[in-house]
């Protein structure tokens, strides 16, 4: 049975996510604070996370960051912050959606259906041949040789647009800002020039894509950052 985490501390609200979630055949445990939430989250087998902004003990974006530091399990935010800020910060912490208060509880169910099939379509197109091989909607990743293959052929890449691609193919639709890319890669703080992050990306679309102007692996989410869609 999918198993769903709910870390939120309004008893009321924590509950009718619980009702509508049972009624649709999941199993429900609940948390009423941060740190008993990430307790949970992380030495449960959940398959998705529901969790509140606003929490005593750790706050949901810091419950956010150290659940996606541990797992790739999808996580939802759930709260009653409605500013763009917010949204982006969630989303580039690892979010993998965000709703706000007041909401429908049927709607909660179905993005949560739609986001665990997408999931489990993603964990099946994966496809690990071995540990140090990656494939993935046309695109095979030779770790061991550095070598890139799309759709049967092979495509040059350059050291560090081989080690962008791989990191963003390696955490299949988390989004990352350019600052977290610079600093994951190329291993300085956000202080250097950010701008060749822009550069490698575009790089990386002319070698991958069928159009570059319309891409369909590695997307843009405006005002946060990058992602590879699966």
């Amino acid at each position: 049975m999918t198993r769903i985490l709910i870390i939120e501390d309004e008893v009321t609200i924590a509950q009718l996510e619980k009702d509508y979630f049972e009624l649709n055949g999941f199993a429900v445990d609940i948390c009423y604070t941060g740190s008993e939430g990430l307790g949970h989250a992380l030495e449960g087998d959940y398959n998705l996370i529901i969790v509140d902004l606003q929490l005593p003990g750790i706050d949901g974006f810091e419950l956010c960051r150290r659940i996606r530091e541990a797992k790739e399990v999808p996580i939802f935010i759930v709260s009653a912050k409605k500013e763009e800020i917010d949204k982006l910060r969630a989303f580039n912490l690892g979010a993998d959606d965000y709703i706000t208060k007041p909401f429908s509880p049927s709607e909660l169910v179905a993005r949560a259906k739609a986001h665990l099939t997408r999931y489990e379509r993603m964990l099946s197109k994966l496809e690990p041949m071995e540990k140090h091989e990656i494939q993935i909607r046309g695109v095979h990743i030779d770790k061991n040789s550095r070598r890139v293959f799309v759709r049967n052929h092979e495509v040059l890449f350059t050291a560090r647009e081989f080690d962008v691609l791989v990191f963003l193919v390696s955490h299949p639709n988390r989004v990352f800002s350019k600052d977290d890319l610079f600093e994951r890669i190329w291993g300085m703080d956000s202080s250097g020039d950010i701008a060749t992050v822009t550069v490698h990306i575009r790089k990386i679309r002319e070698k991958l894509e069928v159009d570059p102007s319309n891409p369909q692996y590695i997307e843009t989410v405006w005002g946060a950052g990058y992602r590879f869609t699966v």
